[in-house]
């Protein structure tokens, strides 16, 4: 029996009391993730992404780990709800428009000293003075850098289209900026190099394309590394008190980890392990995060149908944003169908083994995502459900 046909009996036996569409997280391999992560950050915390996880159990698993601490949030209303959960080291990733969340912010001592919040213009500010509604707590502020490797005099980008601050010279424009105003408090600079840390540089059957990628990574990391630090000088030079430098994700952390200037490390996915973190030659990890569909048709030989499965991840559509079928082994999407809406055809001599109501487990494109389509997660200990822990929409939030 191969390793991935053990698994499939192990996670067939522990749900077998659970009727499908379901998901699982198999805490043997999520622990072995975060030990990695660990690992690769050689000595320095990890803030754990939160969008990657979306479940409040399992967020706190991670953080009472050694190696970890706080969270990098996705949206304000989010933070502000970690933060009155207990949470109380809450960076915002992204700015936002949140009025009626930076009046809540500005008028809770507690909201204040916990949460710290994204900017990279001064009409952020605006916006924020704007929504205090009299409240008069000090917003923790962190600026954003802009990562992205520009080539050729700046005719060639290569990286998100996040932050407008490129150059150190903008970084601590904006520094002044906060610490003249007053109610505002600079406390940390963040840059996430997506296109080193979320970009595989092996794919499958592209050897060209992947050496393209490593090529470019290579450089970007020199780069950055450089403009980052003369960044991080200039901004404190502004703020001296300065108590952080976020960087990195999962596919570059110990790579970001040896840069001086960065004091923590940000990751998420690399907990889960989806389908998209399959091809970086700078780690292997274990997938942790999977969902079962149960087959409801079988419409000839070679094929069955399941419940359920168009869940798509974000970013630009293709194949690579399709969830997969993981186990049994050598099932496909049928071309013409793809994952349906509500059902969904596979392909392949495995499914001649299927009957009706058997379980076919899938792996996300991305991590966080999955938690969208699931109230639930069920943890798994070897071949038993230990805990079945709500995600964030099983609480009845849905943040974005």
């Amino acid at each position: 029996m191969t390793a991935r046909a053990a698994d499939r009996a192990r996670y067939d036996r522990a749900t077998a009391a659970y009727d499908a569409p379901l998901a699982l997280v198999d805490l043997a391999a999520f622990d072995a993730n975060a030990a990695d992560l660990v690992r690769r950050a050689h000595g320095k915390p990890i803030r754990v992404a939160s969008k990657s996880v979306r479940c409040r159990a399992l967020l706190e698993r991670v953080l009472a780990r050694e190696g970890f601490a706080g969270i990098m949030s996705f949206t304000l209303a989010e933070s502000l709800w970690l933060a009155r959960s207990g949470f109380d080291d809450v960076l915002l990733a992204y700015p936002s428009a949140d009025r009626a969340g930076y009046a809540e912010l500005a008028a809770d001592p507690k909201l204040a000293a916990s949460v710290t919040v994204m900017v990279d213009d001064v009409a952020q500010l605006d916006l924020i003075d704007a929504s205090r509604a009299g409240g008069r707590e000090v917003v923790r502020v962190c600026l954003e850098l802009d990562t992205s490797l520009r080539l050729f005099g700046g005719r060639v980008r290569v990286g998100a289209r996040r932050s407008p601050l490129h150059s150190p010279a903008q970084l601590a424009e904006l520094a002044r900026s906060v610490a003249r105003r007053p109610g505002f408090r600079l406390v940390g600079i963040m840059g996430y190099e997506g296109h080193v840390a979320g970009v595989g540089d092996a794919v499958a059957g592209h050897p060209v394309r992947s050496r393209a990628v490593r090529l470019m990574q290579a450089a970007a990391r020199r780069e950055l590394a450089e403009r980052r630090g003369a960044a991080v000088r200039a901004v404190r030079a502004v703020a001296p008190e300065l108590e952080f430098v976020n960087g990195g994700g999962t596919g570059s952390v110990q790579h970001t980890a040896a840069e001086d200037a960065v004091t923590e490390i940000a990751a998420g996915s690399g907990l889960y392990v989806p389908r998209l973190f399959d091809n970086y030659t700078s780690f292997t990890g274990r997938p942790a995060a999977l969902f079962a569909l149960p087959v409801v048709r079988r419409p000839g030989v070679g094929a069955v149908t399941v419940l359920g499965g168009g869940y798509p991840a974000s970013g630009a559509a293709g194949p690579d944003r399709l969830p997969v079928p993981y186990l049994p082994e050598g099932l496909r999407f049928d071309p013409q169908e793809g994952a349906g809406e509500v059902q969904t055809p596979l392909l392949g001599s495995p499914a001649d083994d299927l009957l009706i109501g058997d379980k076919v487990w899938f792996r996300h494109a991305k991590a966080g995502e999955l938690c969208e389509r699931f109230d639930v997660l069920h943890l798994v200990e070897g071949d038993t459900v230990t805990a079945t822990v709500p995600t964030y929409r099983g609480e009845g939030h849905t943040f974005l």
